[in-house]
């Protein structure tokens, strides 16, 4: 067993010496790799910050990472939208709220109608929602609803409301303004009351901020004559947490009349994006695969042809065609973990740079207002280009390592005499 381990060794240091040797070769073929690990590492990372940017904005200006809501509303809830309203639960909600890790919980009452300003009407979505829970989720830098004019909504102030700045511009209104919202209440009948625009908001959508108002909860009771809320929206401190947040709600609350959705089941756009992204990264990750395989094929190809001699007269000295083989593989491995060392200690620093500097990125879809981006390194992505590095060369390694150990002694014995 000892002597196993020591010719192992032996041959991990001639490979080393072979690959030392190659100079030039060795460098061409180790910055070949490198430079894909470095890419791949700055194409993920890249993509990684703007999903993450999208999941965080889609849960804190849309869904939530949980939302409570009556069974059967998600699929149903459009079609008679008050035969699920939650009421007569504000003391679950609050047990919800103070349960670890909760940083809120919004709910949230939809609702449609039409709003007047002199002679123009306009139909638009309702929101009634908490101002001081909405204010808690809209701290944070993916918040979607940006006030743009005015001020936010006030628990204080129930007769004032903000407007969706494309909605504000269609109506001709301004911070200051009266409106006047008229809507059909639950049982049929019409109410209307007259308020007083606060601010102008606009999120990443423009089609909500065309047609969206949100108004405190209590002056949507008081509208449409009706208790509760379509929605909790609960947001969480991590969105790590939200599976175990999940099964802990599903536990608490079983038998309470209560469906709680993740947010990953509601965001359809979320995960289509997601998966386009995956499917783009995973085409960078075969080209870089295939210019390093090419590249250390060749490398050890070259090197197979160039020590015909020196193969044949080791083997000759009886050398087994195992260690021959061992001995290229292992310049294969050696040339992938050099490579893909430098690889992301450069990807790294350059990650760090350009998110010092930063990327300007134009406004997206449906949005009027560009930002800046950053590379953003996460393990999985550095570990997945150092392995692809490492897998990649001992794959490559295989053929030029199985033709040097098939190599018949007297012809490689003659060979270039």
């Amino acid at each position: 067993m000892l002597g196993k381990y020591r010719s192992l060794w032996l041959d991990m240091q001639l490979a080393l010496r072979s690959v030392l040797r190659q100079g030039r070769r060795t460098m061409i073929a180790i910055v070949g790799v490198s430079f894909g690990v470095m890419v791949l590492i700055e194409a993920s990372g890249f993509i990684e910050y703007l999903m993450r940017g999208l999941r965080e904005s889609t849960i804190r200006g849309q869904l939530g990472h949980v939302q409570v809501v009556k069974p059967g509303y998600i699929k149903k809830g459009s079609s008679d939208p008050f035969a699920f309203l939650i009421s007569g639960k504000d003391d679950v909600l609050k047990q919800i709220e103070a349960m670890p890790g909760v940083e809120a919980v919004a709910p949230r009452l939809q609702f449609t109608g039409l709003v007047s300003k002199d002679d123009v009407t306009i139909s638009f979505l309702g929101q009634g929602v908490s101002p001081a829970r909405e204010d808690v989720i809209s701290r944070s830098e993916y918040t979607t609803v940006n006030i743009s004019q005015g001020k936010g909504l006030d628990e204080s102030a129930t007769n004032e409301v903000i407007i969706g700045r494309g909605l504000a511009t269609n109506l001709g209104v301004k911070v200051g303004d009266s409106v006047v919202l008229l809507v059909n209440t639950p049982s049929g009948g019409i109410n209307a009351v007259e308020v007083r625009v606060r601010g102008l908001f606009f999120s990443v959508a423009k089609a909500f901020d065309d047609s969206a108002i949100r108004v405190p909860l209590k002056l949507a009771h008081q509208l449409l004559k009706a208790d509760g809320a379509h929605q909790w929206i609960v947001v969480l401190k991590d969105t790590g947490e939200t599976d175990n947040f999940l099964a802990r709600l599903n536990k608490t609350y079983a038998g309470q009349g209560l469906e709680f959705v993740p947010w990953y089941d509601l965001a359809e756009f979320y995960n289509k994006t997601r998966e386009l992204f995956s499917s783009q990264v995973g085409v960078v990750k075969l080209i870089i695969a295939v210019i390093i395989v090419l590249s250390i094929s060749n490398t050890l190809s070259m090197s197979v042809l160039e020590r015909t001699s020196e193969i044949g007269t080791c083997m000759a000295l009886g050398m087994q065609r195992y260690r021959i083989l061992r001995l290229y593989i292992f310049e294969g491995l050696m040339l992938g973990l050099v490579g893909g060392a430098v690889g992301v200690i450069a990807g790294l620093l350059l990650a760090a740079l350009l998110s010092y500097v930063g990327i300007p990125m134009p406004p997206p879809p449906g949005s009027d207002k560009g930002f800046s981006a950053e590379i953003l390194i996460t393990a999985p992505i550095v570990f997945g280009a150092f392995a692809l590095a490492v897998v990649t060369t001992l794959m490559s390694s295989v053929l030029p390592a199985l033709k040097a150990s098939r190599l018949e002694i007297v012809e490689a014995l003659r060979h270039n005499r």
